[in-house]
């Protein structure tokens, strides 16, 4: 056993499991250090394949600790500087959540070693990934989903970028899990034999991912002049009744600065008042005179029915053709909360609105500036299939949220990647319009195109290219990625199988 096999086995090694899983988050934004995933992962692949069974749990839980622990810290800001629990509440609430995320890293463990006993190419370099990926798309949906620091993420400005379009996000994981996988299994042994294959398999994997940069979309049109406005109204301020005034004046203000242009964009609940509230006397003159120019806005604000009494987060378009879009995936405890005919209001100090949203059916693309467009709210942007629904016929895409609520923490920049990859994915062009940052114009490849400085009163103005077409993500969403994922573990499955057929079977 070589000196490097002895430290990754031994008791210490879910320390090191932690250290690696409390650099991880260095991976993503705004650090951008997409190089530290692939070896985080190799590591924890390693030390749970060679180490003791019981070592090798512990390693991955406490690597989950690590990687959360840091990577969604901001949670702590959210609920105790704006859901009104206090400190010692907030505290006991985050630490509950990153010790129920680190549950993750310990079932890849405990699966991966279950499907693929030993140390070998297939344990660590196949069945580990694999899992991992397993368990990441099981968050984009259990409990209605957190698909937040999926590593694929990490990699927007990394050489595997190219792969979003055609996979996905999930698929891009997949990639680079292999990589991790393959790093992983050169540290156990690293024999020069298994260099070469290593070597191989890396340089195939690379290739194919710069094969595949190329458009995927057209333009399909003029540019158009856009203008995002961003408010900077203080959160603890925002929702203040004799604070609604001074709003209203900043975003007329603001607007009126730039009639002209084609579109501009407030972010999520710029308003804090119901639209039928303000409609008449504030949004509907200002939108004649915008008109009057050329230009039409769009903004969030919440939605009352008068009729049902439902209450909605929504996009509203005020142009030529007018339109609404209520928002489909809220987050709970945020916008709403589970089970409140049990909870009552006693769950509202994690930040529960006074009354709770209901979610919008449809996905049909808005109408502004005379083109269709994907509109999506606030955490909306991270679920890719969902973002793709108004798709193909979507020919930009605007996000509008509110990330005040995460104060000045890695959460806004964690955020703006998300986007990012949805604009990679669909080859489209995105707005993205914040309260208080980071509000940021995105082109077809994920690219920031201009950026608004964060807690500042900006507007941010730029040009965007409607763009036509479908790339592969959009027209198969995560199918192609789900379906090789269960044709691997089926060849894992075969194999075990068989070796243990093999090892029944009496000697002759």
């Amino acid at each position: 056993m070589t000196r490097l096999q002895e430290i990754l086995t031994c008791r210490w090694a879910p320390a090191l499991a932690l250290a690696a899983g409390a650099l991880l988050p260095l991976a993503f934004a705004p650090f951008g250090w997409w190089w530290l995933a692939p070896l985080a992962l190799a590591l924890l692949f390693a030390i749970g394949a060679a180490a003791p069974a019981r070592t090798a749990a512990w390693a991955g839980y406490c690597f989950g600790l690590g990687f959360y622990g840091i990577g969604v810290s901001w949670i702590f800001i959210s609920i105790s500087r704006y859901g009104q629990s206090g400190p010692v509440l907030a505290g006991l609430a985050t630490v509950l959540f990153v010790v129920f995320l680190a549950l993750f890293p310990w079932l890849c463990v405990r699966i991966a070693r279950r499907l693929r006993p030993g140390t070998g190419f297939a344990a660590v370099a196949v069945a580990f990934p694999a899992v991992w990926l397993l368990l990441e798309w099981v968050r984009t949906w259990l409990l209605t989903g957190f698909p937040w620091l999926l590593l694929g993420y990490s990699q927007t400005d990394g050489p595997l970028a190219p792969l979003a379009p055609v996979t996905g996000v999930l698929g891009l994981r997949l990639a680079l899990g292999f990589v991790g996988g393959l790093l992983g299994w050169l540290l156990l042994v690293p024999r020069p034999r298994r260099w070469l294959p290593a070597l191989a398999a890396l340089a195939l994997i690379l290739t194919g991912a710069r094969l595949l940069e190329r458009d995927w979309t057209q333009p399909s049109g003029e540019p158009l002049s856009v203008v995002l406005i961003q408010g900077n109204i203080p959160q603890e301020l925002k929702w203040s009744p004799e604070f609604l005034q001074f709003t209203l004046d900043r975003y007329r203000e603001l607007t009126e600065r730039h009639l002209g242009v084609d579109l501009i964009v407030w972010p999520e609940a710029a308003l804090p008042n119901w639209y039928h509230a303000l409609a008449v006397d504030y949004l509907d003159p200002l939108a004649e005179r915008a008109l009057a120019h050329g230009t039409e806005l769009v903004l969030g604000i919440p939605f009352a029915d008068l009729r049902t009494g439902d209450a909605y987060n929504s996009i509203i378009s005020l142009g030529v053709e007018p339109g609404i879009y209520h928002k489909r995936h809220l987050v709970p405890f945020g916008e709403y909360v589970p089970l409140r005919d049990f909870f009552g209001r006693t769950l509202d100090i994690l930040g529960a609105p006074m009354s709770d949203f209901q979610a919008g059916k449809e996905s049909l693309p808005l109408r502004a500036a005379g083109r269709d467009v994907g509109v999506s709210v606030c955490y909306e942007v991270a679920f890719g299939p969902e973002v793709a629904d108004p798709l193909p016929a979507a020919e930009f895409l605007i996000n509008v949220s509110n990330d005040a609520w995460f104060g000045d923490s890695l959460a806004p920049h964690q955020h703006l990647q998300m986007a990012r990859m949805r604009a990679l994915e669909t080859g489209r062009a995105m707005l993205r319009a914040t309260n208080t940052g980071i509000t940021a114009v995105l082109d077809h490849k994920g690219r920031i195109v201009a950026q608004a400085p964060q807690f500042e009163v900006a507007t941010l103005s730029a040009e965007i290219t409607p763009r036509q077409g479908a790339t592969p993500y959009v027209l198969w969403r995560d199918k192609p990625v789900l379906g090789a994922l269960a044709l691997i573990f089926a060849a894992l499955l075969v194999a075990r199988a068989l070796e243990s057929r093999q090892l029944d079977r009496p000697a002759a």
